[in-house]
């Protein structure tokens, strides 16, 4: 049976990072994982892991100076000692709470900087690879569509397949949010069953009002199903945007749980 993981990036957002992850137990998810919680200190959201008996799915790089125009870091030249410096944030803070995954953040080089800032993603994703992997953690990357972030260097899934086997680390793998591929690609199903030995999480939410995965043109009661029998073990990630409180739209997990048996 599929878990369930609850986004506290995008639920709960009324409140403290700590009480997401209690009402996400109390909602009934299986584990959290969250976007950038570093001004929450370490002791207090492991303490809220602990009593809830929820793991920590993973935590995002952060993505630089949003204000600017950053949405990320690591594939923009220059900004090399920022990247690594949000690495070394980043795995030091899943370590400390027991976080299994880290997103490193590509980020928008410009244009014309395609073949620079395909050296520099490389060889920042090496480094995170290499740092991460003492502590048991992997290292994500994920495909974002370029509505929501134009000019985001990683786009499509299979782009983000070359760059795994050009960095050759096996704790590198892909997050694969079937919001952004089906935004930019659809097949969601075909290219799940290609890539699955390459992911390492899966997101949901519909398309492409990115709200409950209960409407729009993903047919999820149909998908999760289909990727659970491709043998998929790990959890799916609710990264959505509710459409008003969150406990008010999640009938959507009932239902799901409920079909699947």
């Amino acid at each position: 049976m599929l878990k369930f993981s609850a986004n506290i990036g995008f639920l709960w957002t009324d409140r403290p990072h700590v009480d997401r992850i209690h009402a996400a137990k109390e909602a009934g998810f299986d584990a959290v994982e969250c976007h950038f919680p570093y001004d929450e200190p370490v002791r207090d959201i492991r303490k809220a892991l602990q009593t809830t008996g929820l793991p920590m799915v993973g935590v995002n790089t952060v993505p630089g100076d949003l204000a600017a125009g950053d949405f990320g870091l690591a594939a923009v030249p220059g900004r090399e000692g920022d990247a690594r410096d949000a690495i070394d944030q980043a795995v030091a803070y899943a370590d400390a709470i027991g976080a299994a995954n880290v997103h490193v953040m590509a980020g928008k080089p410009g244009e014309g900087m395609e073949r620079e800032a395909h050296e520099t993603y490389l060889s920042n994703l090496s480094y995170a690879c290499s740092i991460a992997s003492p502590h048991g953690i992997d290292i994500l990357i994920e495909p974002i569509n370029s509505t929501d972030a134009p000019g985001y260097f990683l786009q499509y899934a299979g782009f983000a397949s070359e760059i795994i086997k050009a960095v050759g680390s096996p704790n590198l793998k892909i997050m694969f949010d079937c919001y952004h591929t089906q935004t930019m690609q659809g097949s969601l199903t075909r290219w799940i069953e290609y890539l699955l030995p390459l992911i390492g999480h899966i997101q949901i939410a519909a398309v492409p009002t990115r709200a409950e995965p209960d409407e729009g043109e993903v047919a999820y009661d149909r998908l999760l199903p289909a990727i659970a029998a491709m043998g998929y073990h790990g959890y799916i990630g609710a990264e959505y945007k509710p459409r008003g409180a969150v406990e008010d739209g999640l009938g959507w997990l009932a239902d799901f749980r409920a079909k699947m048996g």
